[in-house]
């Protein structure tokens, strides 16, 4: 008898599990399709003599999918080409916001060459080695999000031929918004991505 009430049981309990919702960290979120290719602007004027050096620019800036965050919009698939590599008001979630409901946000600068907003006051030196090292224009810090990883590694004239066609670009008024600090709630929408890996599959 006590076996067959315990077997009538289990129906309920399983049953009353299934109706609970399920938690879901991802419900503040949507998902995006941001926009990984983007053609690069044109130049606003080029010198004979830096054509080449600038097509190359050119060229390695859409390869590196330089506008991919530095283009307002393109991080949720609505590029605003009239801004394009002018930076982001959309910013990027440097820690985890599924941990931390207010996440550290950076938002991708103007790279064009605007005096006030973008990198007119930078040196040639100085724009080279944030591409290739992450490194900002006032000191070590690394440029969060950054991936200059990936870029460590390209020639001098490489690096040259990016200075030289973002010199080339048409300049563009645009300041994007300050970076926010963990902890801070961003007053602008922004985006998080990361790779993961299961806590279960270390290293051994």
């Amino acid at each position: 008898m006590k076996i067959r009430k315990l077997l009538l049981l289990v129906p309920l309990v399983l049953l009353a599990c299934a109706t609970e919702a399920p938690f879901d960290p991802l419900i503040d979120y949507e998902e995006v399709d941001a926009m990984t290719i983007i053609d690069a602007p044109t130049p606003a004027y080029v010198a004979p003599e830096n054509a080449e050096l600038v097509a190359r620019g050119e060229y390695l800036v859409e390869l590196l999918g330089c506008g991919a965050c530095h283009t307002d919009g393109a991080l949720i698939g609505e590029p605003d080409m009239r801004r394009s590599l002018a930076g982001s008001a959309i910013g990027i979630a440097y820690t985890n916001p599924l941990d931390n409901r207010n996440p550290g946000v950076v938002f991708a600068p103007n790279i064009t060459p605007d005096r006030d907003t973008g990198i007119g006051r930078w040196t040639d030196n100085e724009i080279a080695e944030a591409v290739r090292s992450g490194l900002g224009r006032h000191g070590p810090r690394r440029i969060l999000v950054m991936p200059w990883q990936g870029y460590a590694k390209i020639s001098d004239d490489d690096a040259w031929a990016i200075v030289g066609y973002l010199r080339s670009l048409e300049p563009v008024e645009n300041m994007v918004p300050a970076d926010v600090p963990e902890g801070t709630r961003s007053s602008s929408p922004y985006v998080h991505f990361g790779v993961y890996r299961s806590r279960e599959l270390g290293p051994g």
